[in-house]
């Protein structure tokens, strides 16, 4: 677990996602670290999946509006508007992907902040567990998380690899600590 996860507030007391939550963060977190390590000509860069192509930006994106759905369903369950769970993940992806195709990196970053800050919220307001919620909450957060962060690891390994060798640093190596801010938490300026 991170320093940033030890640090952000935990969830009340009796919470019924509390868990979930805080594993969420920390799931979140070690996402960050990686694409903090890498440049945005990186994250545009194809080869964190082939066939289809798909770049750090498509994995974010991709996390993102999930996130982002999530949050949308997490808060009709909470205002008891939910229409029932008849998910077509492999059509949700295809959308969610070429909604998201064309966006720039920074854009694609910024929803995805977004969309896990608003799901968290929605999390916070959950009163009753229920199995619906359970389900939003393991497809969008860390459970979602570890499907990725493995290959997200290996790939910015390579990529980093190859910035050795053209001497180039990561996106945030040039931005003050007050720039640099994530979820309200100062992060490294001296990232590499």
């Amino acid at each position: 677990m991170s320093d940033r996860a030890l640090q952000a507030p935990t969830p009340p007391s009796g919470h019924p996602y509390a868990a979930e939550i805080v594993a969420e963060r920390s799931g979140w977190y070690e996402l960050v670290d990686v694409v903090r390590s890498l440049s945005p000509e990186e994250c545009l860069e194809p080869g964190y999946y082939r066939d289809p192509d798909w770049t750090v930006r498509d994995v974010v994106s991709h996390l993102g509006t999930w996130l982002a759905e999530a949050q949308l369903q997490v808060q009709r369950i909470g205002a008891g508007t939910y229409g029932g769970h008849d998910v077509d993940v492999e059509a949700l992806n295809a959308a969610f992907l070429e909604a998201m195709r064309d966006q720039p990196w920074d854009v694609a970053w910024v929803q995805a902040q977004a969309g896990r800050s608003r799901m968290v919220a929605e999390w916070y307001a959950l009163a009753e567990p229920t199995d619906e919620a359970a389900w939003w909450i393991r497809k969008s957060g860390s459970d979602h998380f570890a499907e990725h962060v493995g290959r997200l690891h290996e790939w910015a390994g390579e990529l980093i690899a190859r910035r050795a060798l053209h001497g180039h640093g990561s996106w945030l190596s040039g931005l003050s600590d007050r720039a640099a801010r994530s979820d309200g938490i100062s992060v490294r300026s001296d990232a590499t």
